[in-house]
């Protein structure tokens, strides 16, 4: 997936908004003011990270811890969530090596799982558009 894949589908996803908070060069996807996604440019800089980054688009994506941790064992493009919860976001490095289908369920599950935790009124006006 590439910058524009990637944020097309991060917008159709009802709701959703995207702004730039932390800065210019950061998107940050929200479903109804609440995170569910952050996107940038790795510099090659990032502390921690081993350079992984440099040159790629990342994506921060929320996830279960279990889940998360078994993601980080399975693909070498997931990390821990850069400059976020480690324990609850993964950082996705969009370097070619993942399979779009599972970028998208990726994302998919960050949108459901901040959806899950909104009011039921919020859930159920989403969950009309899902």
């Amino acid at each position: 997936m590439n910058k524009h894949t990637v944020t097309e589908y991060l917008l159709k996803k009802p709701y959703t908004s995207v702004s730039q908070p932390f800065g210019e060069g950061v998107d940050v996807f929200k479903v109804k003011d609440k995170m569910f996604a952050t996107f940038s440019l790795g510099s090659g800089k990032e502390k921690g990270t081993n350079g992984k980054m440099a040159g790629h688009y990342c994506i921060n994506l929320k996830c279960e811890p279990n889940e998360a941790l078994a993601l980080r064992d399975i693909f070498d493009a997931v990390i821990p969530g850069y400059h976020m919860n480690k324990k609850l976001w993964n950082t996705v490095i969009l370097d070619g090596s993942m399979p779009q289908g599972e970028i998208e369920r990726m994302i998919d599950n960050s949108y459901l799982l901040v959806v899950s935790k909104m009011t039921k009124k919020d859930r159920e006006i989403i969950s009309i558009q899902l």
